[in-house]
């Protein structure tokens, strides 16, 4: 039987959508954005924050919970072992990776975009009332929560890469939570000129820089951060591709 790119993208479906697990982490990914967007919308009192930033708040947590949803997708089979009997049925590979990035990235994108348009509703109806209200037809609001679904769907898609690039959920979970958590606090305490240097273009200053209105010092562009979050992504699918491709299961 001709194993076509559709087939091996349902076959990921599949796996992917029959498990516990992806349904269970999906669910707490969508919590912690709506969740944390309306706690901090109703107690937060300030004048630096808008409530867009407030609304998605929660980025940071979901953004975890989708990378490891795509971890758990990319690793999950060489945990199993079941990789060498894909691989079998797929033998040139690569198709394996693209689909998996496909569907974990695709599943976050939706899911992840519906929950920061609900974050922001929930959000704006509980708004301290020292903030300012916005609407979707605000200059930069839509961008903001179409960028969050975008971001966090990458993010999932680094979590797959990752995944199949140390072939282990859990090296894979760690290696992101220590790019997307812990990197930026240790950026923090270098010296200033290099930390304000470097600052901008770590992976999710860089990538949740779509999510903001305004452009202030110290963070890059909505879109050029995205672009660079991105090139994050891409090196390291193409590490797993290289990685996938020379050695064995």
């Amino acid at each position: 039987m001709k194993i076509t790119p559709g087939g091996v993208v349902a076959a990921e479906w599949t796996k992917f959508s029959s498990l516990r697990s992806t349904w269970i982490t999906t669910g707490i990914s969508v919590f912690l954005l709506i969740a944390f967007g309306m706690i901090a919308s109703a107690s937060f009192s300030g004048d630096n924050m808008t409530s867009i930033d407030l609304a998605l708040s929660g980025s940071a947590l979901a953004a975890l919970s989708v990378g490891v949803l795509g971890a758990l997708l990319g690793a999950g089979e060489y945990t199993t072992g079941m990789i060498r009997a894909t691989l079998a049925t797929v033998p040139r590979r690569m198709p394996v990776l693209w689909s998996k990035s496909l569907v974990a990235g695709s599943a976050a994108l939706v899911t992840m975009t519906a929950g920061a348009f609900a974050a922001f509703v929930a959000g704006s109806a509980v708004l301290n009332d020292d903030i300012g209200g916005l609407g979707l037809g605000d200059d930069g609001v839509l961008r903001a929560l179409l960028g969050a679904g975008l971001y966090l769907g990458l993010v999932a898609v680094l979590g797959v890469a990752l995944g199949m690039l140390v072939r282990s959920s859990a090296g894979a979970i760690t290696i992101l939570a220590g790019l997307l958590l812990i990197v930026p606090g240790l950026a923090a305490l270098l010296p200033d000129s290099i930390s304000e240097a470097i600052t901008p273009y770590l992976p999710s200053n860089a990538g949740s820089a779509v999510m903001t209105l305004t452009h202030a010092d110290g963070i890059l562009a909505p879109w050029a951060g995205l672009a660079v979050f991105t090139g994050y992504v891409v090196v390291t699918l193409a590490a797993a591709a290289y990685r996938l491709k020379t050695t064995d299961a």
